[in-house]
């Protein structure tokens, strides 16, 4: 259990499955009582914020009753966005924040994810603690020490003030037609509230969650309706958030989309002449682009790769001093302003670029082009470890060689879900789709046997 109950993102699973039972919850919960209520007293907190999956009241449930029978009190948010959690953690003087969301996962997936007192994610090694705790027998506090719960209903109106607060002072938003799809999810009211008070005409889409319709359709992993709002609409800009609205994909006037790497590179270039980016330097995962890299290193801008996951960049940067960082899939992480990635708040920088420059949308969203890369999933059984195949070996390392000075291949188990995930990028499209094909047939060849 100790090894596989956090993933790259917390934890995450199917609802009313291992790890994500309502049993399983209750002990987590207690297991994180345990692990901050370290001095016995008695003014120990702990937020909890979460999605608008239906599994969410089950999970608050019964990590309240954890947290509470180990001493620890309970401030409950609601519907909130990820880095709302992360702000009100502090702000709010809490020991621990928690939220509750499977992010982009389908609405029968869910998730619990960790903040420590400084409104950042939790550490591998505080992790790796709270694992074992779970693992072992946790003894509840006596009576007299049990905790509270008490639900704290302007939480998201302290994160809109928040958020407006990153939004240079005195610009307003007035002219400008937005499209903001909040995937049903946990932005649904706060996000297009924020660009009407700046003084944008909003035209809001995923804002109708029903417990089961988060991400459906919808949101930064389907653009599609926002495209087409777009154009329908005549609007300026798009800005697709996720579930829990830590990621976003920006779509330009004409519906294209520019995915976080471009955005990074915007936001880069444009903090670098501004004197704003700190040692010059991005964050950002092995799955950026090489694109993206190459537009750095034009601009005398350095790249810093880490592991993919935004807690593993937002490692790197607290560790190197950096401000900007973030992943292609859409978390923009900027410490200026916030301790993990947020969709809306990068969503924001855009559109203060575009009344900065006055350039529309498309003139903005594309930095750079782009190196041919292809990723493709493939899932494996419970059990199953087809990385260690000696024939899914042989054919990666025939890939390497094929592709070696024209591009680079990547292949790594997903930390939210059972599946392999192949990438590559390529200049050459055929040999790409070569690769790529090759290390998929072999690894469905060994998951099927």
């Amino acid at each position: 259990m100790t090894k596989t109950l956090f993933g790259t993102d917390g934890i995450r699973g199917t609802a009313n499955k291992w790890p994500m039972t309502a049993e399983n919850a209750l002990q987590i919960g207690a297991a994180a009582g345990r692990y901050f209520r370290n001095d016995g007293s008695n003014g120990h907190r702990v937020v909890i914020g979460k999605d608008t999956r239906l599994s969410g009241y089950m999970f608050e449930n019964a990590l309240t009753a954890g947290l509470t029978s180990t001493g620890m009190n309970v401030l409950l948010l609601g519907p909130i966005p990820t880095p709302a959690v992360g702000l009100l953690t502090t702000s709010m003087r809490a020991d621990v924040g928690i939220m509750i969301s499977a992010s982009h996962n389908p609405h029968h997936d869910n998730g619990i994810k960790f903040f420590g007192p400084d409104g950042f994610k939790l550490s591998d090694e505080a992790e790796a603690e709270i694992a074992a705790l779970v693992a072992g027998e946790i003894q509840p506090v006596q009576p007299n020490n049990i905790g509270r719960a008490k639900r704290i209903d302007d939480g998201r109106f302290r994160y809109a003030e928040r958020l407006k607060s990153t939004f240079p002072s005195g610009m307003r938003l007035d002219g400008l037609k937005v499209v903001i799809d909040c995937a049903n999810g946990a932005a649904h009211r706060v996000a297009p509230e924020v660009l009407w008070e700046l003084g944008a005409e909003v035209i809001p889409v995923g804002v109708s969650p029903n417990g089961f319709n988060i991400n459906d359709g919808c949101g930064s992993t389907n653009t599609r309706a926002a495209a087409e709002t777009i154009v329908a609409h005549g609007a300026h800009l798009g800005i697709c958030l996720d579930g829990d609205a830590d990621r976003v994909m920006i779509l330009d006037e004409n519906g294209a989309v520019a995915d976080g790497d471009q955005i990074m590179a915007l936001f880069a270039a444009r903090w670098a002449a501004q004197g704003r980016l700190a040692q010059d330097t991005l964050v950002a995962t092995v799955m950026s682009n090489l694109g993206l890299e190459n537009f750095l290193e034009s601009k005398d801008l350095h790249l810093k790769r880490t592991a993919v996951g935004d807690r593993h960049v937002v490692a790197e940067m607290r560790s190197g001093g950096y401000n900007l960082g973030g992943e292609q899939s859409g978390h923009i992480v900027m410490t200026d302003y916030g301790t993990t990635g947020d969709g809306l708040a990068a969503g924001l920088q855009f559109l203060a670029a575009m009344i900065e420059t006055g350039e529309p949308a498309s003139a903005l969203a594309r930095s750079f082009d782009t190196v041919p890369q292809m990723l493709k999933n493939v899932r494996f059984g419970e059990g199953q470890d087809p990385l260690g195949a000696a024939s899914v070996q042989s054919a990666i390392s025939a890939a390497e060689a094929a592709v070696q000075g024209h591009g680079r291949i990547l292949i790594r188990k997903s930390g939210t879900e059972p599946l392999i995930r192949v990438m590559a990028e390529c200049d050459d499209d055929g040999l790409l789709s070569q690769v790529i094909d090759g290390i998929v047939a072999e690894i469905t060849s060994v998951t099927a046997a």
